[in-house]
């Protein structure tokens, strides 16, 4: 049984979705755009559910919380997230290897976590049992929810790639990307560099991916930076709820976090794009399809 089968039996709504939205709104005037608009926030809704999952958790904890419970808000967000990352598993919406990766850049964030908050760069202000050196083991699971999108988008939309730079070099840049995350704080920032190295790398670079059944592109750095506005997006959500802070926000209040933010989370969602590379092999498109 092929790959492709086995995620239709799995997303069956999704695709009686799709044959609905085919056989209703594609016929109508404009309709064919429509069609593969609603669809394609169909499926990027379905490839967030983790993430998604994560986010309703946070807010809804910090709309309610009872102060009185055994157990703390971090802890419930660890044994909360864990269950799901179980459930994903056992209802097979992920696979083994992918949560192996996926478990992979949970271990990665969760070391930065405990180097950037010893170093001040942000806090984690509440208690919690489940916890390393400060930082609650929920954490990790901020990561992972990335790297769960796009493994999850990778399988719906069937992802192709023209001209996809050579892995070696692929995951040099990851590595100096996580690198450079702990040395400016005793060298020279090389984040400019690897800005550089990455518009270079990944230049002549197309994603191909499929909403229904007409391929459409888009250039893969572009991909990178809405991915990254949107998980800023997440980030100002997680501060606003005061499960993680920055010095600026302790000192006078809440505000937006930074703009300049989205370069590390442009950085960040690069390492996980390329973690998943090791169970997705990028593939080249059957035929050159136009522009989005």
């Amino acid at each position: 049984m092929t790959e492709k089968v086995k995620l239709r039996r799995r997303d069956r709504w999704l695709d009686s979705f799709i044959t609905f939205s085919r056989r209703t709104i594609a016929p109508l005037p404009l309709g064919q755009f429509w069609h593969e608009f609603l669809v394609f926030g169909i499926k990027q809704a379905w490839a967030c559910v983790f993430a998604a999952f994560m986010i309703t958790l946070i807010f809804g904890t910090y709309l309610y919380f009872p102060k009185q419970e055994t157990i703390t808000r971090y802890d419930f967000l660890f044994l909360s997230a864990l269950a799901m990352q179980a459930i994903l598993l056992l209802l097979k919406f992920e696979h083994r290897a992918e949560a192996i990766v996926i478990a992979i850049f949970h271990v990665v964030g969760t070391i930065m976590e405990i180097f950037k908050t010893a170093k001040g760069s942000w806090i984690y202000p509440e208690a919690s049992f489940f916890r390393i050196a400060g930082v609650p083991l929920f954490s990790g699971f901020m990561y992972s929810t990335i790297g769960s999108y796009i493994a999850r988008c990778w399988r719906l939309f069937d992802f192709r790639f023209s001209n996809y730079p050579k892995q070696i070099w692929t995951w040099t840049l990851c590595a100096a990307i996580y690198l450079n995350f702990f040395t400016h704080h005793y060298m020279f920032d090389l984040r400019w560099v690897i800005f550089a190295a990455t518009a270079f790398m990944y230049r002549r670079t197309w994603i191909f991916f499929t909403c229904d059944q007409i391929p459409r592109r888009m250039p893969l750095l572009l991909g990178f930076f809405l991915v990254a506005v949107f998980i800023w997006f997440a980030e100002n959500i997680g501060t606003f709820t005061s499960v993680w802070l920055y010095p600026h926000q302790i000192k006078h209040g809440w505000s937006p976090v930074g703009i300049e933010k989205l370069g590390s989370w442009y950085l960040l969602m690069i390492i996980s794009f390329v973690l998943v590379t090791a169970v997705h092999e990028p593939k080249q498109p059957e035929s050159i399809p136009p522009p989005l």
